[in-house]
């Protein structure tokens, strides 16, 4: 399994994921799901994978050579002559329908779904930045301000805290902190997410990125992150009321008269009819 989470802000955007890849407990491998594409001064875009492995790898070595018709006539449309991120994220259709059309039907046979997730986002001169999830059948949809980040793989465990703290008007850094904090908390529960992990931090209109890390069991930042999270967690935590069942003098009760609902039933023989 894997977990990719990309953000998009006023600033710039995040890029995040883990390197795990499993095919059973005694199988685990290190594999890049990260993928960096930089033009300086023209485009640069970031594609993050999930899914089958043999498929998302094979979708990124078609798509440096997948060409889409121009309706004007022009040069066929790649990634690296596209003009907006929207005919980039087409050219990047086209690779997936071309695997499919490829393997899909042996795959089946096999007992094999085709299945890949995808996340392409960044920027090419003369338009804004822009985010896509991708999916199986090639298509996609783009981020919003109302929906700014993306995620795809073990999704669930990571999703709380960027609910809770992602806005288009967060700060990088800060976004990057709580990219860090999301796959923290996914690599706490699910064995299948690991390190090491790669980090991307792209401004705004710079049409490059210095900042690009790769995060490793080492690594002091994390290991802080993580320290702290947890510690701070349970802090507060312990710091909430205990709920009180017994007459105890408290300004949040739990146990109050009920205006709207009827308090649970309970059953008590078998002769009790349940509705």
């Amino acid at each position: 399994m894997t977990y990719c989470v990309a953000i998009k802000l006023n600033a710039g955007l995040v890029f995040l994921s883990d390197s795990r890849t499993n095919a059973g407990l005694d199988q685990i491998s290190t594999f890049r799901k990260m993928i960096i594409y930089e033009k300086p001064k023209d485009r640069f875009m970031v594609l993050l994978s999930a899914g089958n492995l043999s498929i998302s790898q094979t979708v990124r070595e078609i798509l440096q050579v997948e060409q889409l018709k121009d309706p004007g006539g022009g040069p066929p449309i790649t990634i690296w002559n596209a003009k907006s991120m929207f005919d980039a994220a087409r050219v990047l259709g086209a690779a997936i329908r071309r695997v499919y059309e490829r393997d899909a039907e042996d795959l089946k046979h096999a007992g094999v779904d085709f299945n890949v997730s995808l996340i392409f986002g960044g920027q090419i001169r003369g338009e804004g930045m822009r985010l896509f999830q991708v999916y199986s059948a090639g298509n996609f949809i783009e981020a919003t301000p109302e929906t700014p980040y993306f995620q795809v793989g073990e999704s669930k465990y990571g999703k709380p805290v960027l609910d809770r703290v992602i806005t288009p008007d967060t700060p990088l850094d800060e976004a990057a902190k709580c990219a860090l904090v999301s796959m923290d908390s996914t690599l706490k529960s699910n064995l299948s997410v690991g390190l090491p992990l790669d980090l991307v931090v792209y401004e705004a209109d710079a049409l490059k990125s210095d900042k690009v890390v790769c995060i490793d069991h080492e690594n002091p930042y994390f290991r802080m992150l993580h320290n702290n999270w947890g510690k701070k967690l349970r802090e507060v935590f312990d710091s909430i009321e205990d709920p009180m069942w017994t007459g105890g003098e408290t300004q949040v009760p739990l146990l109050t008269p009920l205006t709207r609902n009827q308090p649970l039933r309970k059953i008590t023989s078998p002769e009790e009819k349940l509705i």
